[in-house]
């Protein structure tokens, strides 16, 4: 691995990281420490894109081709449960989903690469705030991303915990789900508990609205179109003996296309508006898609697997895995240049296979040397 003598250093960035997380657009502490540290390998800095975002320009040769590989910054906030010590120092601020290791592997990838890398062309490290909320990308390239910067292609990466570490994952085409948030709202009649035939119970007509949403999936869908739809609140105006008049459910649909995301949309108002219409009520729906289908480009795709089978091996490597039904916001940038979305093992160890967003998730140091120098492989490759 290119980067093992960078061990030591890589684990100790990511526990500072950790001990000190920040969200969505509050990434001061990381942004800094990454500004610093590429200023001391000697890049080209540009912050305060978005914010807190950071670019790193390292450009060697004559070359005017250029690759853009960007990490994303920010944490989450859930009170970590850990007991290590460098657990966060913040309430209700955790490093839960390993952005602390995707900076510090970037880092390394830079500073390798400054030092020794062989390539002729141009890098950009691209350090992203707000991923989990997805307006980090889009709010960077609003700034000028990518009419600032040269960037011709653009990669990410993520760790999949009890994914076996060393391992990698990718796939051409979609590869994450969009996301998509709805609002459903019920305007019905309350009245007296003991009276319920005086008006009509929001609660009955909501819960079976909530029934229903799941056959959009298992009876509207083609079993072979990917799609979820989940209820996560359901918000009532009513007391210990009051029919409410009132329910508001909002949840959370995923896709893996544009047809089933509008599918999905078009069975939910079919359902809401034939329910309510059934009970003599008004109903409402809202249907925002907040972070699209990430989608990888096939040139793109096959490099990242070439780099992967040249650091790993082939048989550690897949370059066409099940696509997942979480949502990642560098769909935004992938939309904009051809790129491709990578998936790293985290490890199938009771520490390291607990979920993302877990108050007990644990990213696995022993990744940081193999990210890092799977960074470096994809850098000398594309820029020969």
């Amino acid at each position: 691995m290119k980067t093992q003598s960078l061990h030591n250093q890589l684990v100790e960035w990511r526990h500072d990281l950790h001990m000190h997380p920040q969200i969505s657009f509050e990434e001061e502490y990381a942004a800094a420490k990454v500004s610093t540290l590429l200023k001391e390998f000697g890049i080209e800095v540009h912050s305060g894109i978005a914010r807190t975002g950071v670019v790193g320009i390292l450009k060697k040769g004559n070359s005017s081709k250029s690759i853009g590989i960007r990490a994303d910054m920010d944490a989450l906030p859930i009170n970590e449960t850990n007991n290590f010590s460098y657990k966060s120092k913040f309430d209700n601020r955790m490093h839960a989903c390993g952005h602390d290791g995707h900076t510090t592997m970037l880092l390394g990838a830079a500073k390798y690469l400054s030092e020794k890398g062989n390539f002729n062309g141009t890098v950009y490290f691209i350090f992203q705030p707000d991923e989990e909320n997805t307006f980090g990308a889009r709010t960077m390239i609003d700034e000028g991303l990518f009419d600032k910067f040269n960037i011709d292609e653009v990669y990410a990466m993520h760790n999949i915990p009890n994914m076996e570490i060393g391992t990698f994952g990718t796939r051409k085409g979609a590869i994450t789900a969009s996301e998509n948030l709805f609002e459903i709202e019920i305007k019905a009649k309350g009245g007296h508990a003991a009276l319920p035939h005086m008006g009509v119970d929001a609660i009955t007509v909501g819960s079976q609205i909530a029934v229903a949403l799941q056959s959009i999936v298992s009876r509207k869908l083609n079993p072979a179109d990917n799609g979820i739809v989940s209820i996560t609140e359901f918000i009532t105006d009513g007391k210990k003996n009051v029919l409410p008049g009132m329910v508001k459910m909002t949840g959370d649909a995923r896709a893996l296309s544009k047809e089933t995301n509008e599918k999905i949309a078009s069975k939910m108002l079919q359902i809401v508006e034939g329910i309510c219409n059934a009970h003599g009520v008004n109903g409402s729906v809202k249907y925002e898609t907040t972070c699209p289908v990430t989608f990888n480009s096939k040139n793109q795709t096959e490099s990242a697997t070439k780099a992967a089978v040249s650091l790993l091996g082939n048989d550690k490597c897949n370059g066409d895995i099940e696509p997942r039904l979480f949502s990642e916001d560098f769909s935004v940038m992938a939309n904009e240049k051809p790129g491709c979305f990578v998936l790293m093992g985290n490890g199938t160890s009771e520490q390291h296979s607990r979920p993302l967003h877990a108050d007990n998730y644990d990213f696995n140091d022993e990744l940081l040397v193999i990210g890092s120098s799977y960074w470096t492989e994809l850098v000398e490759q594309q820029l020969k």
